[in-house]
């Protein structure tokens, strides 16, 4: 009896020895943010349409890990091309992470290289079309707008 107790001591308190010591630490504005999308992301998605990705890269901070590579992320779409007569590209933000099973809001300043890869005919032709997706999987940049204190 008294072992099985222990056993369930110990796997209750796996949750406070995983938390990270991170903890009250600041990540600086402009602190780059590659992340990895879970989903497609699609040129005509609405503006507000969430998405979920991953970090797929640490995020450090003085030689510290703060913000592991598997970290999730939530984004939103901020601009796309809606309609046929829009002009707006393709455009997303990282809205917030999750830390020690909490979601802290996060601000970005936009993505680095959403553009539309052009595709060529067989005979070389670049041909641009109005809808793109961008796919799951893909590594994706952003770069803090703020600092985020963890």
């Amino acid at each position: 009896m008294k072992k099985h107790t222990l056993i369930w001591i110990g796997i209750a308190s796996i949750p406070f020895l995983t938390v990270d010591a991170s903890f009250g630490v600041t990540i600086p504005a402009g602190t780059p943010l590659i992340v990895r999308t879970l989903h497609n992301i699609a040129s005509i998605d609405a503006p507000g349409t969430r998405f979920p990705a991953e970090l797929a890269k640490d995020v450090v901070v003085n030689g510290k890990v703060v913000l592991p590579a598997g970290t999730k992320v939530s984004g939103q779409v901020a601009t796309s091309k809606r309609t046929h007569t829009s002009s707006q590209r393709l455009s997303v933000n990282i809205t917030d992470v999750e830390v020690g099973g909490r979601s802290l809001p996060i601000k970005t300043a936009g993505a680095i290289g959403l553009e539309q890869s052009t595709h060529k005919t067989r005979r070389g032709v670049s041909v641009s079309t109005y809808s793109y997706q961008v796919p799951s999987g893909r590594r994706i940049e952003f770069r803090l707008a703020r600092p985020l204190n963890l």
